[in-house]
């Protein structure tokens, strides 16, 4: 494949060990290179050097943008390049090694009004057992619209709806308000051909839990798209509604036993410990079973809850003076 069609990457980075894993498959690709790779180190306070020699013989930049989040990075990468085309690549993941010829092809087949393609993400899972609750959500990137972790977009299309949201401050909804804004100013967007695996990265056992804050960025999609976003951005709901419900029985039961209404208070109770037990068996049932991850399920499902309701309520605050996008939906 000829290699007329010019590209550079984009790698926001806060400095994880897996950054020389994506640096040196990329450099490892057979096929047109990038005309220069750009590694946004989104650190706050600068650490110890980036392994940019992994990059081998590529052109590397790197830019330094202070801890204000991937969508800020992004865009501090995608404004320094002069190429038509900007590929978005998160440092977790690693490009096969006929990535760069699938990527020429990908974006040769693009006609004038498509604004990005999509890379296809493979995440490897054991084979020897079920994946846990923390696997089986990184797998779920396998079905993402428009995420990231592999997205090429033409320059003139950024350009045109001024690239990421800054106010989206972590790696959740930033990419799907990017496409939702692309397609309102008509660019299509496509899937393509090449493949990327993204690895699932070593988490703890509150990482699902910290995962709650991304209730506030749904509150800020909810503004600014409508409600029908869901179905646009091809996102999966999730589970807030029940969350709030079960946040709501927890706050009766508390109410009523201090109300002196002993009966009522013990059926708020039970029916809040039953929708506990639900979402913590949900989980349970399709993961390996072990004793570390029952009682991993069992904690936070007790404790995500109402952390997600105190997510969203704050989303709701902070966000309550945005208007909608082109007048509302």
């Amino acid at each position: 494949m000829s290699g007329s069609v010019e590209y550079a990457v984009v790698v926001p980075t806060i400095g994880r060990p897996c950054l020389e894993d994506c640096l040196r498959a990329l450099a490892a690709c057979a096929g047109p290179p990038p005309t220069e790779v750009v590694v946004v180190d989104d650190r706050p306070a600068p650490g110890s050097p980036l392994p940019l020699r992994a990059a081998g013989d590529l052109s590397v930049r790197s830019l330094a943008t202070g801890g204000r989040g991937p969508a800020a990075a992004r865009n501090a990468g995608w404004r320094v390049v002069s190429t038509p085309w900007v590929v978005f690549l998160d440092d977790d993941v690693q490009v096969e090694l006929d990535w760069a010829d699938r990527l020429a092809t990908d974006l040769a087949a693009a006609d004038g009004t498509t604004g990005g393609v999509q890379g296809r993400l493979a995440v490897p899972l054991p084979e020897d057992r079920a994946p846990t609750d923390w696997e089986r959500g990184t797998a779920g990137l396998e079905q993402a619209a428009w995420a990231t972790a592999d997205m090429a977009y033409r320059a003139t299309a950024l350009k045109e709806v001024g690239g990421f949201d800054e106010r989206f401050p972590r790696a959740f909804r930033e990419d799907a308000d990017l496409a939702l804004r692309m397609m309102d100013a008509g660019w299509s967007l496509h899937r393509g051909e090449r493949l990327t695996r993204h690895p699932v990265r070593p988490a703890g056992p509150w990482a699902s839990v910290r995962a709650q804050r991304g209730n506030a960025d749904d509150v800020l999609m909810n503004r600014l798209h409508g409600p029908g976003w869901w179905t646009r951005a091809e996102a999966p709901r999730g589970r807030l509604p029940g969350h709030l419900a079960t946040t709501a029985l927890a706050g009766a039961a508390a109410l009523c036993a201090v109300a002196g209404r002993p009966r009522t208070a013990a059926l708020a109770a039970g029916l809040w410990a039953a929708a506990t037990a639900e979402f913590a068996w949900a989980r349970i049932a399709p993961g390996p079973r072990t004793r570390h991850e029952i009682a991993t399920m069992a904690a936070t499902s007790t404790v995500i809850p109402p952390l997600a309701t105190w997510h969203w309520l704050g989303g709701q605050a902070r966000h309550r003076t945005v208007r909608p996008l082109g007048g509302g939906r």
